[in-house]
């Protein structure tokens, strides 16, 4: 297992290193403070996750991030100092998998680092799932609604998932943060309110005004039942 952390902050590349080798030492981990060396490194082939810094000296990390994607899967993670949403999802829609804001605790960095290596076997088993006029293929990641087939992000698709198999009863933020992340954590409700936003965008027909998915308030998020 190798990890490649790209970050310009010698701090906090000692702090993700310290984390791993706390929570992971088996990983091996390379680290640049270029982007455009980041890539050249993932280009490798060899690397089965990446840690990117949202703001590089030489290169934009949207570009990064478009530039892996031309010829990689690999899980990516954005770190941010901002938490701005606006640029997290900039970040997701450029193909991130997950985002940190910095500085981030130790259990919490490790518990999503190793909640986005998981994603690709986790569904590898699962049977197709419906409801309502929802198709959740859990092996491809594909949703099918009203006709029409939706690409979904890892955690996306742990969201439906779990939304799913709820089947129409209220999925609390804990427990959508336990199947999205591994455990729960300061700060995942304010993470899976960006990620439901997406998930809303993709969903429904005015997502200002959603009628699929809801929240409960203070409580979690669920999905419509049919009329």
């Amino acid at each position: 297992m190798k990890a490649l952390v790209i970050e310009d902050d010698p701090e906090i590349v000692e702090s993700v290193s310290l984390a791993f080798a706390i929570g992971w030492p088996t990983v091996s981990l390379v680290s640049t403070h270029s982007g455009k060396k980041g890539i050249e490194l993932a280009e490798g082939g060899d690397i089965d996750i990446i840690i990117l810094d949202f703001e590089l000296p030489d290169i934009s990390s949207l570009e990064v991030l478009r530039q892996i994607r031309l010829f990689s899967s690999v899980p990516i993670i954005i770190l941010t100092f901002s938490g701005d949403e606006a640029n997290i999802v900039r970040g997701l829609d450029c193909g991130a998998d997950d985002y940190i804001v910095k500085p981030c605790g130790q259990l919490e960095f490790m518990a999503r680092v190793k909640a986005r290596t998981r994603d690709e076997n986790q569904f590898a088993e699962e049977l197709p799932l419906s409801f309502s006029q929802l198709r959740f293929s859990p092996s491809t990641r594909q949703l099918c609604y009203r006709q029409k087939e939706i690409n979904l992000t890892a955690i996306e698709a742990h969201i439906i998932h779990h939304l799913m198999r709820s089947e129409g009863r209220v999925a609390t933020y804990s427990s959508l943060a336990e199947e999205v992340w591994g455990h729960d954590y300061p700060g995942s409700v304010d993470a899976l309110g960006i990620h439901i936003r997406r998930l809303r965008q993709k969903l429904e027909a005015d997502p200002s005004h959603p009628q699929l998915i809801l929240a409960k308030s203070g409580i979690g998020y669920f999905l419509a039942k049919p009329d």
